[in-house]
């Protein structure tokens, strides 16, 4: 039976829709409301809260730590900076990959590490001849992701801190309605956007001080399903659906790697060994068989397949994430690949998906087939090949405040 988060006495109370699901144990709201769109459009255009407890978190101490952390990982932790963040991947000795996450560089040698996947076992193994410790935070850290265009304007109402010196990926301590907090800001909604963490007795408090203070930003509690439609809307993968943990598959075909899965861009392969390093650079020189892109399907298309029937174009009404075959657009009996998941975006107004393509199919610009099925049937639509980050804005990165002060 699925736990309660720190936050439940809110959300639960707020969730008029009833609608949960198992998150890493805990219960995780999908939806508020009897529909998502509310939040969705929260998260991109005003503000949107969402409980992020169930995220796996550990607290890395000692003056090894950062030796440790770019012994397992596949960036070099010693090049971040105190104060920074960084999205990474870390990796089994094959180059697969078995998990990703954030690493922030709390102090000199203290670093707060979250993963989708418990990884506490995982990290212990390596910790031989390092002087490092690891505390599994889970279960007494808890978090709230504030994510959205009026997000900063928020935190400005929240704390003494000033939020224009927090640039994107930084993270800082502060003070929330007089007890210690940690902001970071990172997100999963391709937006501007932060996480704020803090210890499981500060939970009601946090949660009560954040949507007081955004009641005159719009701000709602957000679910689930708003955030798989955002996070596809950025390019961001999702564990469990656009890839599996390496250490967990049966079989050879369901690993990935960091450059398969387009994350090649957090590997630092000339340095000190690190798991994976030989298998990463062999791949490096002669290339990888899989990449990952998005996919921009043909609505007209679409439209044109469904009129056949009588009917109006259909798409799901949340994200999906299922497995759908892809074929070179060329000759619809060859598949070069895969589609992982997908949404309908309401903001781009594009039928998008991300997907695993065969070199050299992944080529930014090139035209391939999508299987769609249609009253039983099944049917190919044109997609073109697009880089995976559909929505970016620069709100994103920038910070306007600060700009203006120099």
């Amino acid at each position: 039976m699925p736990l309660p988060t720190p936050f439940f006495e809110r959300t639960s109370a707020l969730c008029k829709s009833m609608s949960y699901k198992e998150w890493s144990g805990y219960y995780a709201v999908k939806t508020y409301e009897t529909v998502y769109v509310p939040e969705y459009f929260a998260f991109r255009h005003s503000a949107g809260l969402l409980d992020v407890t169930p995220l796996f978190k550990y607290k890395v101490t000692g003056k090894d730590a950062a030796s440790f952390l770019s012994r397992v990982m596949v960036k070099n932790i010693h090049k971040l900076k105190v104060g920074r963040v960084s999205y990474l991947c870390w990796c089994d000795d094959d180059g697969k990959v078995i998990d990703d996450g954030t690493v922030m560089h709390i102090a000199e040698e203290e670093f707060f590490v979250t993963s989708a996947d418990p990884s506490y076992l995982w990290l212990k193994r390596f910790t031989r001849g390092y002087d490092v410790e690891i505390e599994d935070v889970t279960d007494t850290i808890c978090g709230l992701a504030l994510q959205g265009p009026t997000s900063r304007e928020i935190l400005r109402k929240c704390t003494d801190y000033d939020m224009d010196q927090l640039k994107f990926f930084g993270v800082t301590e502060a003070v929330i309605d007089g007890f210690d907090v940690r902001i970071s800001r990172t997100g999963y909604t391709g937006d501007l956007g932060y996480e704020i963490w803090t210890e499981n007795k500060n939970a009601l408090q946090l949660w009560d001080t954040i949507m007081d203070a955004g009641k005159d930003y719009d701000i709602l509690p957000a679910g689930l399903d708003a955030l798989d439609i955002t996070r596809i809307e950025a390019g961001l993968i999702l564990k469990g659906a656009d890839y599996y943990n390496a250490s967990h598959v049966l079989i050879e075909d369901r690993k990935v790697s960091p450059y398969e899965l387009g994350l090649g861009w957090t590997v630092n392969l000339d340095r000190e060994p690190f798991n994976g390093q030989a298998a990463l650079k062999k791949e490096k020189e002669e290339g990888s068989f899989w990449g990952t892109v998005g996919l921009d399907i043909s609505w007209p298309e679409l439209e044109t397949i469904y009129a056949k029937y009588g009917l109006p174009p259909e798409v799901p009404g949340e994200a999906w994430r299922t497995s759908i075959p892809v074929y070179a657009a060329d000759d619809h009996y060859k598949q070069i690949g895969y589609a992982t998941s997908g949404t309908w975006s309401p903001t781009l107004k594009k039928n998008l998906a991300i997907a695993i393509l065969e070199t050299p199919y992944h080529k930014i610009g090139s035209q391939l087939q999508f299987e769609v099925t249609v009253e039983h049937t099944r049917h190919l639509v044109s997609a073109e090949v697009c880089k995976t980050q559909f929505f970016n804005p620069e709100r994103k990165r920038s910070n306007p405040g600060l700009e203006e002060k120099k």
